[in-house]
């Protein structure tokens, strides 16, 4: 199945391979750290996050764009092994739609799904993954 991803100037520069580039015509601009870029399908707009295709059309024709930087944690874990520390691990679902892995800061044992958070830096210096932070103290019943 054959369909159009961009013109021949761009495929033969690699912008249409779908990596994230903030150089590339038409993406967003990258000057500040406190941003995550994603991917838009840009036949059927699924939302996504480091992809070479679209996971539901399979389209490679992907345009950049800057999320707002607010989600809500879906999963977290703590983990104990090859840290000083223990650290939380969690998976992130984007407003815009997408899933991303990354760190929020708190206790550990204190973040849950369903907790709101907001991107605080773009990466951890150490594992290159965003680090969040907590929006709101959510409410729990029978502390």
């Amino acid at each position: 199945m054959y369909h159009h991803s961009g013109s021949a100037v761009q495929q033969a520069a690699g912008f249409a391979t779908g990596l994230l580039d903030p150089l590339a015509p038409g993406s967003v601009s990258t000057s500040t750290s406190d941003a995550i870029l994603f991917q838009r399908c840009t036949w059927c707009a699924s939302a996504m996050y480091h992809r070479l295709l679209c996971p539901v059309c399979r389209g490679s024709d992907l345009r950049t764009e800057r999320s707002e930087g607010t989600g809500t944690v879906r999963h977290s874990t703590v983990v104990h092994r090859n840290t000083p520390a223990a650290r939380n691990v969690s998976l992130v679902e984007m407003a815009e739609g997408f899933v991303v892995r990354g760190r929020v800061m708190g206790p550990p044992i204190g973040i849950h799904s369903g907790d709101r958070v907001r991107l605080s830096t773009a990466k951890d210096p150490v594992r290159g993954e965003p680090v969040f932070q907590l929006l709101d103290e959510p409410y729990r019943a029978w502390r």
